[in-house]
């Protein structure tokens, strides 16, 4: 048994995918030479309990800092009012959260009341387990943090960085690059923070695109993992540095909604989706999946993770589309409205309806 599982891991890991010719796992050992520092694959464990610590941090955040922010700022912590106990429609609701006319009509006749109290039923029911506005500021403060704090760390560390100014050198040397410690810290917290994304969101705001998001964290966590282990994570830093970006006007956004003043939150969403377009349609494109994909062929001898690599960027780039388009129909439904109507990539169910109810 021993013997079949060593020989599955030396078919997945084989030095022939993963690594430039002529190159072994021998050579990207950490402890192999003096004077460069590899990146070390047992570090992706620590991501992992590093994690927990920053839900716990992120849950005192909110509590003792964020919700007292959102409190004085007029955000009150209403609860939906909940339905009345009824087996009956519970069951039915259990069963399909989308009732039609005739099912409506069923049930009434069956419970001897209108078809207006059973409609009013499902209203409350379906808006019991939603989170109130003072948690949904509290999450977008905490990640609209995050982003700020990964953004502005990776600016000072990458500032020096000769790859920042010129992407070519992200391939200098390579495999045998150097991680220093400012980059082994930009990678482990990023990392964390996306692990406790993919723990979080099964019992954060429920969202309209959840499987999206999910692939998102994934996709990302892999490609992170992988260009950790074969030493490619100065491409890597360029990718997180680009996706931070937007991101925080996006919470930022979010946060001013929730708190009445909508001409700030769309002052800065308008920022929002003009940084969006810069960053994920236009530099991630056109300046990073370019050159590996162009220009890094004809610097490094190229290899089957290559492939690998940029399928996953590909696929990033797949999900900013599918975003891209959200926020360009938000941006059309906010013109005619005249302000920003509903919530790109975070958006309950119901939530332009909720919204105007708050």
């Amino acid at each position: 048994m021993a013997n079949y599982y060593r020989s599955i891991m030396d078919t997945v890991w084989s030095e022939h995918i993963w690594l430039p010719p002529n190159t072994t796992w021998k050579d990207l050992d950490p402890d192999t030479h003096s004077n460069i520092r590899h990146a070390d694959y047992r570090h992706l464990f620590f991501p992992l309990p590093m994690s927990i610590f920053m839900l716990l941090l992120r849950y005192l955040l909110e509590k003792y800092w964020f919700a007292p922010v959102g409190i004085s700022l007029g955000i009150k912590n209403c609860r939906p009012k909940k339905a009345p106990d009824n087996s009956v429609l519970e069951n039915a609701f259990t069963l399909s959260k989308r009732w039609k006319h005739k099912q409506i009509q069923g049930l009434a006749k069956q419970l001897d009341i209108s078809e207006r109290q059973v409609e009013r039923w499902l209203r409350l029911r379906k808006g019991q387990n939603k989170p109130s506005t003072l948690i949904k500021f509290s999450e977008n403060s905490w990640r609209c943090l995050y982003y700020m704090f990964s953004f502005t760390y990776g600016i000072m560390i990458l500032w020096d960085k000769p790859w920042l100014w010129d992407i070519n050198e992200c391939w200098t040397g390579f495999p045998h690059q150097n991680v220093t410690n400012d980059i082994w810290w930009y990678y482990m917290v990023s990392m964390t923070f996306y692990w406790s994304l993919c723990i979080s969101q099964f019992f954060d705001v429920k969202r309209k695109d959840f499987w999206q998001m999910f692939i998102h964290h994934i996709a990302t966590i892999v490609l992170m993992c992988l260009s950790w282990i074969v030493n490619v994570f100065r491409v890597g830093t360029l990718v997180l540095l680009v996706h931070d970006c937007a991101d925080i006007f996006l919470e930022a956004a979010k946060m001013a909604k929730y708190s009445g003043y909508q001409k700030v939150c769309d002052a800065i969403f308008a920022l929002f989706t003009v940084l969006w377009i810069v960053t994920r349609l236009g530099i991630f494109p056109f300046w990073i999946i370019r050159n590996t994909s162009i220009d890094a062929p004809k610097i490094v001898p190229m290899f089957p993770a290559y492939y690998i690599f940029n399928g996953l960027l590909i696929l990033l780039l797949v999900l900013h589309c599918f975003w891209t388009y959200l926020i360009l129909k938000i941006v059309h439904n906010s013109l005619n409205a005249g302000q920003m109507e509903g919530d790109i990539r975070s958006s309950t169910d119901d939530y332009s309806q909720d919204s105007k109810s708050e």
